[in-house]
């Protein structure tokens, strides 16, 4: 049975404690995430850098818990400042996870430099990358009446 509200059902382990201390070596994390519903889809917030690692690892383990029971997620990357090859790695493994089990698994708003990247690496022809929340949203709903 799918729950009512994705996000809800984490709880506190979504708002705020990736952002806090990473306990094996007790420093504190440079990536905040905070989710929540938008419509029929969760929207994850990304705040700072995905680098390898326990950031990386971060967003990877919030995607994993919330998409099942979602089906749908956006990854707002509007704060994110840089990306290494590490995030960059965990996000091809999160995007190709989500694609294997069928999900929808959407990036958005990313700043110019995390774009390039995008760009430089291939990526942004792999990934569905649009330049705003409500234009994922929109891709989101578009794909429900014109199913693959």
């Amino acid at each position: 049975m799918k729950p009512e509200n994705p996000v809800a059902a984490l709880g506190a382990s979504i708002s705020g404690a990736p952002s806090a201390t990473d306990h094996r070596n007790d420093k504190k994390l440079k990536l905040s995430l905070d989710a929540g519903d938008y419509g029929s889809a969760v929207v994850l917030h990304c705040q700072g850098r995905i680098i390898f690692r326990s950031e990386a690892r971060a967003l990877s383990t919030i995607v994993a818990e919330v998409l099942p029971s979602a089906g749908r997620m956006v990854v707002n990357l509007a704060g994110v400042d840089s990306v290494d090859s590490g995030g960059l790695g965990e996000l091809v493994l999160t995007h190709m996870w989500a694609e294997a089990a069928g999900y929808s698994l959407k990036f958005a708003s990313p700043k110019k430099s995390v774009r390039h990247l995008f760009e430089i690496t291939q990526l942004a022809s792999i990934f569905d990358v649009y330049a705003s929340v409500p234009e994922a949203m929109a891709a989101m709903i578009q794909e429900e009446v014109h199913p693959a």
